[in-house]
């Protein structure tokens, strides 16, 4: 009789496998079965987590609109107060006025001249002081405006509210602690990135399901070379003063967290401006010097030279501005040209070694630099006239016209770092900057 044990037994051993496999899956099944009544109860649990969150910024937002209305409010009964003060001042002034007038107007009926000798005179001492004293004691325009020049910045809190999402959490092992993933790559916002002068406004939106704890914004030196970093944390929005004209900054940003950084955005280049504008700078300047509101207009009362510097400094490109002559009525020479940030600002420009300038009078001009005087030019200055200062920088020099006529050769050469642009006046002398200006057509030939 012919037997099959070995094949019977591998048969058997195969079932065996197979029926293991078999309960694993049932098994399993069943697992998956268990996960779907907990997959309903934590998300109705995540649901309740995320609408108890979702409350507490609503509530955080109530308390900040009660504080924000209360501060509207008190600033309401500030201008009232004030207001009420400013009538109760104006009318007890003017009662006091209509009882000089009317007692002078009985004054001058008096038909007995001796009678009126004898308040006469008295009379037209008090009528001349409270002439005198109006502008004093009555402020002919209101103290404060019925305007509330104030609005609510809320496009910041705006933008978060529009950012809120879910993160991403990396899968925790065994034991460890269960963190988040790195984030990803940032989006830069072309519409809201500009520049504008020598300073660019770069934006961009935070990665979507990733936890961030801050931002690295890079730019690279504005001519293609290596990045540097120019700013981090956590705003989603940085502008970067400084840079130089004339130039494309590549910029770049890219998000980290506790877990590590993230990819960078894409590039985003921004071009500064070809011609520079700017204004004097009263912050750099000395107290004796006075300002116009757009601090475009400087004068001196005192007879010392003071420096008056400008708002941005060149280190590079060709830079052209002009000063317009307002007053000049006194035996003075106003000093024009660039200077270093700590040059000395209580002596006339040129005097030290951080100052290089044309010093002018009705008649001629000097150069100088360290209390050096050279080149002296015929051809002066009057109310009216205009002085041009011409900092190439491509070249390293710098250039003087009067009246757009170029004053005496290239003044100085191998200027090298940051200069700003400067004048020194006193007293009986007025300018006027001019900027964004092209550069005289003859300078290229220069």
């Amino acid at each position: 009789m012919k037997t099959y044990g070995g094949v019977e037994t591998e048969l058997s051993q195969n079932l065996q496998q197979l029926s293991e496999k078999a309960r694993s899956t049932t098994e399993f099944i069943q697992r998956l079965k268990g996960m779907t009544d907990k997959v309903t109860e934590n998300c109705s649990d995540f649901e309740t987590q995320v609408s108890t969150q979702c409350d507490a910024l609503i509530e955080a937002i109530h308390r900040r609109k009660q504080e924000l209305l209360d501060f509207i409010r008190q600033n309401k009964e500030m201008k009232l107060r004030t207001l009420k003060d400013q009538v109760s001042t104006c009318t007890c002034k003017l009662q006091h006025t209509t009882g000089l007038l009317q007692f002078c107007i009985e004054a001058l009926k008096e038909t007995d001249s001796a009678a009126f000798l004898q308040v006469g005179s008295m009379l037209i001492t008090r009528v001349a002081n409270v002439d005198i004293t109006w502008h004093k004691d009555v402020v002919t325009s209101p103290r404060i405006s019925h305007e509330f020049d104030l609005t609510l910045e809320d496009k910041s809190v705006l933008r978060a509210i529009e950012q809120l999402n879910f993160i991403q959490m990396k899968p925790a092992r065994d034991g460890e602690e269960r963190l988040p993933a790195a984030p990803n790559a940032p989006a830069i916002i072309p519409e809201e990135c500009s520049a504008e002068n020598n300073s660019v406004t770069v934006a961009w939106q935070p990665p979507p399901t990733s936890y961030v704890e801050g931002y690295v914004l890079e730019l690279d030196n504005g001519s293609g070379g290596e990045f540097r970093e120019v700013y981090c944390g956590k705003e989603t929005i940085c502008t970067v003063d400084g840079l130089h004209f004339n130039s494309m900054y590549n910029a770049r940003v890219k998000a980290f967290n506790s877990t590590g950084e993230g990819e960078y955005s894409e590039l985003i280049g921004l071009q500064t401006a070809e011609v520079a504008w700017f204004t004097f700078d009263p912050c750099l300047s000395p107290p004796e010097l006075q300002f116009s509101e757009d601090n475009c207009t400087v004068s001196c009362e005192g007879y010392e030279h003071r420096v008056a510097l400008g708002s941005v400094g060149f280190s590079r490109g060709i830079h052209y501005w002009e000063f317009s002559i307002n007053r000049y009525d006194s035996d003075t020479d106003p000093s024009f040209g660039i200077a270093r940030l700590d040059v000395a600002k209580d002596q006339m420009l040129g005097k030290d070694d951080k100052g290089w300038s044309m010093y002018i009078d009705r008649q001629r001009s000097w150069f100088m630099h360290g209390s050096v005087h050279e080149q002296r030019s015929e051809g002066g200055i009057q109310p009216g006239s205009t002085v041009g200062v011409l900092l190439d920088l491509d070249r390293h020099q710098l250039s003087f016209y009067v009246n757009e006529e170029p004053q005496g050769p290239i003044a100085f050469q191998d200027l090298y770092g940051v200069f700003y642009p400067a004048v020194s006046l006193n007293r009986g002398v007025s300018v006027t900057l001019h900027t964004a200006i092209d550069p005289p057509s003859d300078s290229d030939e220069s």
